[in-house]
């Protein structure tokens, strides 16, 4: 079994203060504070990175069920929009959209549909955030 790491850091009150926050790979270490999750200010949040993370799982995921359909993708793009609000007990990801174009050479939209159903379903992120209110998918072949 994999186990991927990551870090953060935070100092400070939660409006005035600020984080960093750091993969295991290396790959980034990025700050963060309460202007970059709750406002406008330039930098990332943890939402942010749930949406790409969302967003590489379900299009590696549809990915492989296309490939293993006998229709493997010329490529795949997926956008994440996480909707985040707040409800009875304070700040909450209402809602996660993942909008999707794919080149699939030979398939017909019926099957696509399929495995993009499946796929929303199943990919691990995707069951990792089984609290989240709504999650849906618009998936469209180019």
């Amino acid at each position: 079994m994999a186990i991927r790491k990551a870090t953060t850091t935070w100092q400070g009150t939660l409006k005035e203060g600020k984080g960093n926050m750091k993969v295991g790979s290396g790959a980034f270490d990025v700050p963060f504070s309460f202007a970059t999750r709750f406002g406008d200010q330039p930098g990332t949040n943890p939402e942010e990175l749930i949406g790409a993370a969302h967003a590489g799982c379900f299009s590696m995921f549809l990915s492989a069920q296309l490939t293993n359909a006998g229709h493997p993708p010329a490529r795949i793009h997926t956008r994440a929009a996480v909707h985040f609000g707040r409800d009875d007990t304070g700040p909450v990801i209402e809602k996660i959209a993942l909008t999707t174009e794919a080149e699939v050479p030979g398939i017909d939209d019926s099957k696509f549909q399929e495995l993009v159903a499946v796929s929303k379903e199943n990919c691990p992120i995707s069951r990792a955030l089984a609290a989240v209110g709504e999650i849906v998918v618009e998936a469209r072949l180019v």
